[in-house]
């Protein structure tokens, strides 16, 4: 503490005081005032920030007249059902001090309560409007509950009236389903939990075709445990149906929208889960009449031909049958004959004139005609003059042998001795 100088007869200070003792005099003086030792402020909130450090609440409150510093510790901010939002019209409660550091009155807000509507549904309506967005209650996500479930789970208080209404409405309308019941608190800060562990239970277990949670009218606050974001969580997430029926027709829960079905009360649960005996056994009278009307016909029809097929000759006498599959044989015999004699007609055909082209190019064919060929000592043909020279060896081959010689002379043939030849 600072030392604040005292005050003469005309109550005035003595002497000259520092800033902060003027601040801190002024701290003592709203500090000792009892109307605002516990005051509340109505007001519309602006410039609202969270320190992210902390968890506290800085904002202004703000009427058409003026405005007033405001603070909200973490250990305030965690009791509060609702979200601040700037714009939004509240009463706080707090006390009202100044901060010695910078001179300012401020309001120390220890509650905050919306204005003209309630803290419960500013909450609900938030959480609605976050898990809506995040596509939780998204209609295509829905799973179908089974047409005939036999063992139904039931999660809510053992000792309420919902869970003998529906345990009634079950052996009036289908008494062949088992009903497993989870107690759990539905009101108050437990039971939520209890709820959520619930689902789980079931899934975890297999032990249920169908899950009803829920309980019976009450007020917002009675019902607000199934607004908690936990139990609409695993309500969406849950592996098997979850019917929510809580409250009376006209409530409606965070976990109504986050289940697979919604159902205006614990008994219209029952009757939305399980089918209704006598009509079940209309259904399945019905199937059976329809499927023995299909069956009668299919066997009139296999009938039908099977007389037909016990008066063809194939079954009366089993010879025109082998007679008729032994001609078919003989003609698939000729027909195959005919073809193989077509195709050795046509490669014969094919096969001689590939011998009449290679006999035309033979070389032993034209020395038959009474040419030669000639090579030289090294089996060279010699296919002209100007390879030969005086005193070569060659060699002669004819068509039934060869014969070895040498040149004596080399007379190139020139045009003239060609016509000269030609005349000869």
């Amino acid at each position: 503490m600072v030392d604040i100088p005292s005050l003469n007869d005309a109550g005035r200070f003595s002497s000259a005081v520092t800033v902060t003792q003027l601040n801190e005099y002024i701290k003592g003086v709203i500090d000792a005032s009892s109307p605002l030792a516990s005051v509340f402020v109505k007001g519309e909130i602006s410039n609202l920030k969270k320190h992210y450090g902390t968890g506290h609440y800085y904002f202004t409150l703000k009427d058409d007249g003026g405005v007033i510093r405001s603070v909200m510790f973490r250990s305030s901010v965690g009791k509060l059902r609702f979200v601040p939002e700037d714009g939004m019209k509240v009463i706080a409660h707090g006390r009202v001090s100044a901060f010695v550091r910078d001179g300012q009155y401020q309001l120390y807000a220890d509650a905050l309560e919306p204005d003209g509507i309630g803290a419960l549904y500013i909450a609900y309506e938030q959480l609605k409007r976050k898990l809506q967005a995040e596509g939780l209650f998204d209609p295509s996500k829905k799973k179908k509950l089974p047409k005939i479930p036999m063992r139904v789970g039931i999660i809510t208080s053992a000792t309420g009236a919902a869970v003998r209404d529906m345990i009634h409405v079950a052996g009036r309308r289908f008494p062949f389903a088992k009903l497993v019941l989870y107690p759990s608190l539905v009101q108050g800060p437990d039971a939520p939990a209890q709820l959520v562990a619930g689902v789980r239970y079931f899934n975890n277990t297999n032990s249920a075709d169908v899950i009803i949670i829920g309980r019976g009218g009450g007020s917002l606050e009675d019902l607000w445990a199934f607004n908690d974001e936990g139990l609409a969580r695993t309500v969406a997430a849950s592996r098997i149906p979850v019917i929510s029926a809580v409250g009376h027709e006209t409530d409606f829960t965070i976990c109504d929208f986050a289940a697979d079905l919604r159902a205006p009360t614990p008994s219209a649960a029952a009757e939305l889960a399980l089918p209704e005996t006598e009509e079940l056994k209309r259904k399945i009278n019905n199937i059976i009449s329809r499927e023995s009307a299909v069956l009668s016909q299919v066997i009139a029809r296999r009938r039908e031909r099977l007389g037909h097929l016990s008066t063809s000759r194939a079954l009366t006498n089993p010879m025109y049958f082998l007679d008729d599959k032994r001609m078919a044989v003989l003609s698939f015999t000729d027909r195959f004959t005919l073809a193989e004699g077509n195709i050795l007609t046509l490669k014969n055909a094919q096969l001689s004139t590939a011998v009449g082209k290679l006999n035309a190019l033979n070389p032993l064919a034209v020395l038959s005609r009474g040419f030669s060929a000639v090579y030289d000592k090294d089996g060279t043909i010699v296919k002209s003059a100007s390879q030969l020279t005086i005193g070569n060896e060659i060699t002669f081959r004819v068509a039934d042998g060869e014969a070895d010689a040498e040149i004596r002379a080399v007379r190139p043939i020139t045009a003239e001795n060609e016509n000269i030849t030609e005349e000869l």
